[in-house]
């Protein structure tokens, strides 16, 4: 069987280049497609076409209904390949296929379809207040921004696909998309179908290749209206600044570091299943995972024994085992650096409770691997606990107040996610709304609902995606005004500027 190879999708024609790139599964090196990789010339070539469309008015003056039928169809089309595409994603990023059926597939069709009706029910123009003293009518209209670039990570292509693209679309406007280079083949899929479903040429296009230049261009792009962008604070970063010679729209959802508290009153099963649940989830490769966790110093030395207990039964391996557990990080870069943190956190006097490092012996030979690991007695102020490691590694810290508790949680440049554990769920309430953070779960990890916003606080983002007003961040508002009578006589306000007009 040949390896497949999949071309750039532009102006609704799939386009080869000279150059490309291998996609290796990161838990046995298998070769498991070819991309194209494009360049400068093809990103623009790609925003020509659709500030084309967006001009030519082919999707934006499609009535709302039915751009949320065709939204619907791409759901619909993606729901009978999700086996197929499950596994796919396992075998480019090493995701379980557990974890890619339900949430990378699963989660990201509930997702369009919920966006798909929003494209329906939204109010893109409603009638204001009457404006007076001379009568006139007051007009608020939605409009789509134009050509919108969306840059994607790795770690759960599809849904931060989603969360980009069907609003855009839902809104009207015309998407650039780049998905990162080591996992674009779900975004090339998903092209597919929006073909297949009827989309106009040029309304979606994907340009695959390296962030330097592919995405360094697209997101300095003069004809781009709107940049929507998922991944570190690093190049966040540079993109508003990028953004800023034209005043670009801009979505940032950034790193994380989030902090998990347990309270002494804690169900201690529960919250250690559901600290390994909000650490590892993804192979521990998310953003707003829940890496810092803080226990009261009191239960530390138990709750520590759980952790390690429970964490022990945990299986690494091969990612398309519906057994399996943890699977790879996605390149060996990342599982080195995953072991230099580690070896930073001995550095700084932690202790490896358990794992620490990249496990040995049949099945191991070959891929990125990282063992689960447990790092305790850990200070606030060290580099593990103040960096995203993005990996299966859960760092505790101790507390002796819920106060203290509170200021080390929010002692951090990031604010994505935190959670709080504890039966009492008054007081854990309590708790969760002094915590810094754009997501904050109660006796619960990773809860990402279509109808409730996703994004941070600090140094994790500007705006958010997802939720009910998830069309606004890719629309401008426009106000018009119609006077409804009276001829110059009855414009007193133009004589208090220009006087009384001559007698004619």
């Amino acid at each position: 069987m040949s390896t497949p190879h999949y071309p750039l999708f532009i102006g609704g024609e799939w386009f080869d280049s000279t150059e490309r790139y291998e996609i290796r599964s990161p838990a046995t090196d298998e070769l498991v497609a070819t991309v194209a990789k494009g360049g400068v010339e093809h990103v623009d070539r790609a925003v020509a076409a659709a500030r084309a469309a967006h001009e030519a008015g082919v999707w934006r003056h499609t009535a709302p209904q039915e751009r949320s039928a065709l939204l619907h169809a791409v759901a619909g089309r993606l729901e009978q390949r999700l086996p197929e595409l499950a596994a796919l994603q396992s075998r480019e990023n090493g995701a379980t296929i557990r974890v890619t059926g339900a949430l990378h597939l699963g989660l990201s069709i509930g997702q369009l379809h919920y966006l798909a009706d929003l494209a329906e029910s939204y109010e893109f123009e409603k009638a204001g207040p009457e404006i007076g003293p001379i009568p006139a009518a007051g007009v608020l209209r939605r409009e789509p921004l134009g050509v919108v670039a969306a840059i994607v990570p790795w770690n759960i292509p599809l849904l931060v696909i989603i969360w980009k693209v069907a609003p855009a679309l839902a809104a009207g406007n015309t998407v650039v998309l780049k998905p990162d280079e080591h996992a674009p083949l779900l975004a090339l899929e998903l092209a597919r179908e929006f073909e297949a479903a009827g989309l106009p040429p040029g309304v979606l296009n994907v340009v695959t290749g390296d962030g330097d230049p592919v995405g360094a261009h697209l997101s300095s792009h003069p004809d781009v209206r709107k940049v929507a962008f998922t991944g570190s604070t690093e190049v966040g970063k540079a993109i508003l600044s990028a953004s800023a010679d034209t005043v670009k729209r801009v979505t940032l959802e950034l790193g994380g570091k989030g902090p998990n508290i347990i309270l002494d009153d804690a169900d201690l099963p529960l919250a250690v299943d559901g600290a390994l649940f909000a650490a590892l989830a993804n192979n521990g490769q998310a953003c707003e995972a829940g890496t810092r966790l803080l226990v009261p110093g009191v239960l530390k030395d138990e709750f520590v024994s759980r952790l390690v207990e429970r964490a022990k039964t945990l299986k690494l391996g091969d990612p398309l085992d519906p057994a399996t557990d943890v699977g790879p990080v996605i390149s060996a870069g990342q599982r080195d650096r995953i072991l230099g943190y580690l070896a930073s956190a001995r550095a700084d006097g932690a202790t490896i409770a358990l794992g620490g490092g990249a496990p040995q012996g049949p099945g191991f030979e070959v891929g990125n691997w990282v063992e689960p690991t447990v790092v305790a007695d850990v200070t606030n102020d060290a580099r593990i606990a103040r960096e995203e490691v993005f990996g299966p590694v859960l760092t505790v810290l101790t507390y002796d107040s819920v106060d203290e508790a509170v200021a080390i949680a929010n002692d951090t440049d990031y604010g994505l996610s935190a959670g709080v554990w504890g039966r009492d769920e008054q007081r854990a309430l309590a708790v969760a709304r002094r915590l810094d953070a754009g997501m904050v779960y109660v006796n619960d990890w990773h809860v990402i609902h279509p109808a409730y916003p996703f994004g941070g606080f600090k140094q994790s983002g500007l705006g958010r995606e997802g939720g009910p007003h998830a069309l606004d961040a890719y629309t401008e508002q426009k106000f018009i005004s119609l006077a409804r009578s009276g001829g110059l006589a009855d414009r007193a306000a133009f004589a208090l500027v220009l006087g009384t007009p001559p007698t004619r």
